[in-house]
């Protein structure tokens, strides 16, 4: 069986096949550093991570480029807000994304571009499409990509001229615009007083979102590429645009595969600033280690929303300690199990089905009478990134081992009520106890 992933440009799963043998170009749209990053930026990371590495394991051998937005309309108003200058704050929000993704054992990119830095190839792409008739200027904004004009406008997202309409009537950053028609959408923006500005054709201003990625990959990657990732939400309009502008101006296919994760829901309600409800990554690492946080994305599907709580984190945590648990006496025969690496695959290729390749470790881990159980898990572990193998040095002090030690002795003699009493004062001292046939193992809370 080979890869097969759901590519949202024809909404179905599809043998993946690179357009260089042994080679992949794969894009990521990465953060807009207005803020801290937050479990929406977690879920994303991981997800790709994995399939970066995946594809690894299947022996290509892979670009990996994300960018970095550090110049857009809510960093402005941020850093106006603060009495600092955009670049500080770029500076220090991306420096909280990169820490937190550390945390979460993901590996940097090969190239992480920055916005500002590739202004220039984004003027450039802007005269390529003014060229070709694609835009117009208006004297009180900037230049606008005129969406009629491109004839496969919608092929992504699948939305229709009509509809796309009302959509960006509902859009607060098009509001007010001096367009021709509402369906189109800015692509470079006059400066006003007090903000960033580059000189262009057109008079001073900045790039507008949309154009960044398109030219910055035809920049680095070349054009076309094999993956362009990213999440549900840019589905439309970044990515729709993205297509419209790289097509239309560079007259070369964008992507061959879209591939997007799903959202992040918090207990059952769209995760939201504007409901109190929004996590981000730093206040979760208070309370779990980034390897947790990571077991509770890979233990789902990518593509499926995804509803965080507190408690299914805390069942990750424990899931996490028992896997390592099962595995920390395993001895390295040098061999590799066949027979589970091709189930771990199978599970994989069936678009990046990681819950069910996590399953696979499990009966491996359990299996007592698999060989190269080491090594095999070892193999796995490279792409999921939760150092199952790691040996942990817990310091557990006396006083828990005593507390352990007597409620150990009350099971033995059936003292059920005096039991559950110990296990809830170990708790309270940060560690949970969990039986097992050789007796109890402590892990922290």
């Amino acid at each position: 069986m080979k890869l097969e992933l759901y590519n949202t440009l024809h909404n179905k799963k599809e043998i993946f096949k690179s357009l260089e043998k042994g080679k992949v170009k794969m894009y990521l749209c990465g953060p807009t550093v207005n803020g801290v990053p937050h479990l929406g930026h977690a879920r994303n990371q991981i997800s790709f991570d994995v399939l970066r590495k995946y594809l690894g394991f299947l022996d290509y051998e892979v670009k990996f480029v994300s960018n970095i937005t550090d110049i857009e309309d809510k960093i402005i108003e941020k850093a106006h807000e603060q009495g600092i200058s955009v670049k500080e704050l770029s500076e220090i929000n991306l420096k909280e994304h990169l820490e937190d993704y550390a945390q979460l054992n993901v590996k940097i990119p090969d190239i992480q571009p920055k916005a500002t830095e590739h202004v220039e190839s984004m003027i450039d792409l802007i005269k390529r499409l003014e060229e070709k008739g694609y835009t117009y200027i208006t004297p009180e904004d900037g230049v606008y990509f005129k969406v009629s004009k491109f004839k496969n406008y919608g092929k992504l997202s699948g939305i229709d001229l009509k509809e796309l309409r009302s959509k960006r009537e509902l859009r607060n950053s098009e509001k007010g615009k001096s367009k021709e028609d509402e369906k189109d959408f800015v692509v470079w923006k006059f400066s006003k007083k007090d903000e960033p500005s580059w000189e262009s054709p057109w008079g001073a201003g900045r790039p507008g979102w949309h154009i960044e990625c398109s030219a910055m990959i035809h920049e680095v990657l070349g054009l076309p590429i094999d993956i362009h990732a990213g999440g549900q939400d840019l589905i439309f309009p970044h990515h729709e645009d993205e297509i419209a502008q790289a097509e239309a101006g560079y007259e070369e296919k964008f992507a061959n595969y879209w591939v997007h994760n799903g959202m992040v829901n918090v207990n059952k309600e769209k995760m939201s600033k504007s409901l109190g409800n929004f996590k981000t990554i730093k206040e979760l690492l208070k309370k779990f280690s980034g390897l947790e946080i990571r077991y509770f994305v890979i233990n789902n599907h990518y593509r499926k929303p995804i509803d965080f709580s507190e408690e299914k984190l805390i069942e990750s945590k424990t899931s996490l300690f028992r896997l390592k648990n099962l595995c920390k006496n395993l001895e390295d025969d040098g061999k590799i199990n066949s027979e589970y690496l091709k189930s771990f695959k199978e599970e994989m290729n069936n678009d990046l089905n990681t819950a069910g390749a996590l399953n696979v470790v499990w009966k491996l881990a359990r299996d007592s009478k698999a060989k190269g159980k080491y090594q095999t898990i070892k193999k796995i572990d490279e792409i999921f990134g939760l150092k199952i193998l790691d040996k942990e040095k817990i310091e557990i002090p006396r006083e828990v081992l005593k507390l352990a030690e007597k409620r150990e002795n009350a099971r033995k003699e059936k003292n059920w009520k005096n039991s559950d009493e110990l296990r809830e004062e170990i708790k309270k001292k940060g560690f949970e106890i969990l039986d097992s046939k050789k007796g109890f193992e402590l892990q922290k809370v």
